[in-house]
């Protein structure tokens, strides 16, 4: 059995601030533009910005988030390797309200869900990429233990949780107060994590630890999931699962999905210090027009990886 406690320095929620890694833009191919820029934008909140290569970028508060691509010919596969999830995460209790309001009134078909660590919403976008809608509230997290037979959360007050539990809608949706449902998204939301399909569940765990520079937090073998953090307070930054198993490939071109996602890396040196683990790694990699690190993962993700310092001169 594993038995993994909350940080100590587990303080602030739904702020990355204490990580090491964060994320930039998430890249999406999508088959019709216009059809994704209607979810994207006028379901989801984001705002849109400026052109992107063949992209439309869309944020908050002036930071992009998302990035849509059009010319993808078919949804989302099925049995792919690739992305499971991208979560956006928002900055209160007020704000996550406001996005199940958002939600409920557009009649969107979604799934809130209790992490205990975390609340949640579920839904897809019209190629069938997941979405997910998050509150990060460690407060309410004390544990976690893995059998087995089974994994078990342990709340603040000491209590046995399952790690997926349905929402209760009625206490969420108490914080709502007189907000405006259709605002856009907040200044405070950010692209917290994605959660990957991956072929090799310890080969990719050891990537993204050991390559990259995550911090494994929850391994999970028996039930096909591993989870890292990113150094800070909260347990869930990258995770992973096998569930479409060992023979799981990158979609083929022209496949709906996540082109690429960004990172940024801030430790000391840590421009050299990511290309020289690259290297050891002995993973292929190049310099994009930005200076970051463009390499692939063993499952076939593309990832841009910068340097702190190269992300705040770009």
């Amino acid at each position: 059995m594993e038995h993994l406690t909350r940080p100590s320095t587990s303080t602030a929620i739904s702020t990355p601030a204490t990580d090491r890694i964060t994320y930039g833009a998430v890249h999406l191919d999508v088959v019709d533009l216009r059809r994704s820029l209607a979810f994207w934008r006028d379901v989801i909140g984001l705002q849109a910005g400026t052109a992107d290569g063949d992209g439309v970028a869309l944020g908050v508060d002036g930071r992009t988030l998302v990035v849509l691509h059009p010319g993808a010919e078919r949804g989302v596969g099925r049995a792919d390797a690739g992305l499971y999830h991208l979560a956006i995460h928002l900055p209160d209790s007020g704000e996550f309200a406001r996005v199940l309001a958002r939600l409920i009134v557009a009649r969107v078909p979604q799934s809130p869900t209790d992490h205990i660590f975390s609340e949640a919403t579920y839904l897809h976008d019209p190629d069938g990429i997941m979405l997910e809608l998050t509150l990060e509230t460690p407060e309410r997290f004390q544990s976690i233990e893995i059998h087995p037979d089974e994994v078990v959360m342990f709340d603040s007050d000491g209590r046995r949780r399952r790690p997926t539990e349905a929402l209760d809608l009625e206490a969420a949706l108490a914080h709502l107060g007189d907000r405006d449902p259709f605002a856009p998204l907040p200044d405070g939301a950010f692209i917290g994590h994605v959660h990957l399909h991956v072929p090799d569940l310890p080969v990719a765990v050891g990537f993204y630890r050991d390559v990259i520079g995550f911090t494994e937090h929850a391994y999970m073998g028996p039930f096909g999931m591993a989870d890292l953090s990113a150094g800070g307070g909260f347990p869930h930054r990258i995770a992973m699962n096998n569930w479409h198993g060992p023979h799981a490939r990158p979609p083929r071109p022209g496949t709906a999905g996540m082109r690429s996602f960004e990172l940024i890396v801030d430790e000391p040196c840590a421009d050299e210090a990511l290309a020289a683990r690259i290297a050891a790694a002995g993973a292929d990699h190049q310099r994009d027009a930005r200076g970051a690190l463009a390499l692939t993962d063993p499952a076939g993700n593309r990832i841009a990886v910068s340097a702190a310092v190269v992300a705040s001169g770009s």
